[in-house]
Order: C-alpha cells, then sequence, then structure tokens
C-alpha cells in the first residue's frame, strides 16, 4: 500500500483578526463616535511604538493616522524583540487570490475553506544607520468588517506570493521586496493595509484598487490570474 501524500499547511492563526475602531473614518483622530475615551488615547499616542530607536537626523518619521495610497511610502521607527530600526515601507499592489491557488495544500477547517486570500506586494527599506533584519514585515490587512488580518505563514513555499521575513543581514540602505497573503474570514474583502505595532499607536494606512480574478469566458473558463505589481 502506497503512503498517503504529505500536504503542505498554511497556518492561520486561531483568532487571525483583532477587532479596533479603525483611524482615518474621519479627518481627525478624535472625531468618531466615543463613549469610551478610545479617541483621546489615540490623540496623544506616541509618533514612534518606541523612543529606543535611533532615527537619522535626516530622516523624518511619517506621522501616525496618516492615510496613504498604494506606491507612497511610510517611514516608522520599528522595535522587535531586542533589536529596532527605521523602515521606509511601501505597500505595492494587492490581489485577490482564487482557492484554486492552494492547490496541495491542507485546508484543514472550515475557516481556511471560506476565506478570501489576497496578496499584498511590498518594498521595505533600511532607512537607519544599523542592520535590522530576520523579523517579519510588520503590516497587517484591514478587512471589510474593520479587524485587523494577521499574515497567513506557510510551512513551504508558496510561489504565487512568495512570504519571506526581512533578510538577516538587512544592512543600511538595503531594499527587500516581499509578498504578505491575508486572509479575510467569511469570504470577506481588504480594504487596505495597517501599520499598527501597538494598540496605542494610531495606524498608518494605505488604500487603493484590489485586483479581483477575472473569469475567462468561452475558451478554458480560467483561471482568472490578475496582474499584481
Amino acid at each position: 500500500m502506497s503512503e498517503m501524500p504529505r500536504f503542505r499547511r498554511l497556518v492561520v492563526p486561531a483568532v487571525a483578526t483583532a477587532a479596533l475602531a479603525l483611524a482615518g473614518c474621519s479627518d481627525d483622530a478624535g472625531g468618531e463616535d466615543g463613549g469610551d475615551g478610545a479617541e483621546a488615547d489615540a490623540a496623544s499616542a506616541s509618533p514612534s511604538p518606541t523612543t529606543t530607536v535611533d532615527v537619522p537626523d535626516d530622516v523624518e518619521l511619517t506621522e501616525p493616522g496618516t492615510q496613504l495610497q498604494f506606491r507612497q511610502p511610510a517611514t516608522v521607527a520599528h522595535e522587535a524583540g531586542r533589536q529596532g530600526g527605521v523602515l521606509r515601507m511601501r505597500v505595492d499592489s494587492a490581489v485577490q487570490g482564487t482557492i484554486k491557488d492552494f492547490a496541495g495544500f491542507e485546508l484543514d477547517d472550515p475557516y481556511k475553506k471560506r476565506g478570501n486570500y489576497f496578496y499584498v506586494r511590498v518594498t521595505v527599506r533600511n532607512a537607519g544607520e544599523e542592520p535590522f533584519g530576520d523579523v517579519a514585515v510588520p503590516l497587517w490587512g484591514i478587512s471589510g468588517e474593520n479587524t485587523l488580518l494577521q499574515a497567513v505563514q506557510f510551512t513551504s513555499a508558496f510561489n504565487k506570493c512568495p512570504t519571506e521575513n526581512l533578510p538577516a543581514a538587512f544592512k543600511p540602505g538595503d531594499t527587500f521586496k516581499t509578498c504578505l497573503v491575508f486572509l479575510s474570514p467569511n469570504k470577506g474583502s481588504l480594504e487596505g493595509v495597517s501599520y499598527r505595532p501597538t494598540e496605542d499607536f494610531v495606524p498608518i494606512e494605505w488604500r487603493g484598487e484590489v485586483t479581483t480574478p477575472k473569469e475567462k469566458k468561452g475558451k478554458r473558463g480560467g483561471k482568472g490570474r490578475a496582474a499584481s505589481g
């Protein structure tokens, strides 16, 4: 008897979404419905999630709460574990995938089977003066339900959207491109991408057109592959 085939896995946290009141829904940080003081906390949030990162004199950090379009960069002082660095990040494009892209992967629960998957390509540059790497790109998806979506992790390569951490030797001036996969539950949408390292940080967000699969009519009715930037 032949062995059962081994399938690759994608790892989605049991609770992949973290509820939040999204900033940027109004022109000012405190103009949304208020009843719990969240707006005051957001308005007083620090412009940087940490004070231990050395920011070069000629580098200006992007203000918390800034709303950006795809392909516009943001510069942040980011801390991960015991290291910190200055990252210039840009969301280049977002494409909705199809469940067919995951042939050969174990979609072993309804949560994974009923989600919509989105591929977000990003560019990151080390804008600091010290090496900073071997960490995940610190970006989240924003669903149509106003929740944050954590990037999916893979136990093997996913060629449609190769996801990698920043290189271990990510030196000042180095640039790195990667792709993040976000699962929006219950056939949900992707409305943007967020940088929000802590709960009291008013998020920096990117918005733009999300390319959706196009069905081929007639001949071989198709995979609907969409162009990604």
